[in-house]
């Protein structure tokens, strides 16, 4: 099976993007992850840009040849990132979300946050056809970035949102 996985975080040392790097690490033997990184690249979304910037296309093309995708985003003024829901625009007109199979994490640090975050990218997806199998916050402690997030229970959580994937 072949996911892509979206971090909406363009931080350096993101604990969304670390979910990523653990869900590479804990994916079960057929399973390949890859990551679409060009988020800061795109450009603000506009139909009349025809024909599409490289990265658009670069970004529809993984999309479309994933069989399903895993994104994780931070929470920002209780939404979504601008620069994924600006990514998740470009797919508007082109269809590569539908029928998509997508599981949806927001790495923070209690268990409450990362709600709103959520259920806003729930509800884009849902709009341009893609199925939501799960959607969780993953207690990360604000002091882990980067790749540190090796702790038994994160790994226990990633590896149980990728069960979501049927096989």
């Amino acid at each position: 099976m072949k996911l892509l996985g979206i971090s909406g975080s363009l931080q350096t040392q993101s604990a969304n993007t670390a979910l990523l790097e653990v869900a590479r690490a804990v994916a079960q033997a057929g399973v390949e992850i890859a990551s679409f990184d060009g988020l800061g690249d795109m450009p603000a979304f506009n139909p009349d840009i025809d024909p599409s910037p490289a990265v658009v296309d670069a970004f529809r093309s993984l999309v479309q040849s994933a069989d399903g995708l895993v994104i994780t985003t931070p929470e920002y003024a209780h939404g979504l990132p601008g620069s994924l829901k600006n990514a998740l625009d470009w797919l508007v007109g082109t269809g590569e979300l539908y029928e998509k199979r997508v599981v949806v994490a927001s790495a923070a640090p209690a268990p409450e946050r990362g709600k709103h975050a959520r259920a806003d990218l729930e509800r884009t997806l849902r709009a341009q056809g893609a199925e939501v199998l799960e959607s969780v916050t993953i207690t990360v402690p604000t002091r882990v970035r980067g790749s540190e997030c090796d702790d038994p229970e994160i790994r226990e959580a990633v590896a149980t949102l990728l069960a979501g994937f049927p096989r």
